[in-house]
């Protein structure tokens, strides 16, 4: 009888509950995380890639 007593107890055991909560919604964070930053990449190539022309063709006077 201990051992039914023994799978009772865990079956009705809701401790690893939490953590996989946990789990589940930082794997969640993480995941938007990645597709912000694949749906943001693009552009901010090209933003740089414009900064880097515009600064480059400036000229600055040297000061005496």
């Amino acid at each position: 009888m201990k051992l039914f007593e023994m799978i009772k107890n865990f079956r009705n055991d809701e401790d690893g509950a939490v953590t996989v909560d946990w789990v589940v919604l930082t794997a969640a964070v993480v995941g938007l995380g990645f597709a912000v930053f694949q749906s943001v990449d693009g552009g901010l190539t090209a933003l740089g890639s414009n900064i880097s022309t515009e600064v480059a063709g400036v000229t600055v006077a040297a000061g005496d």
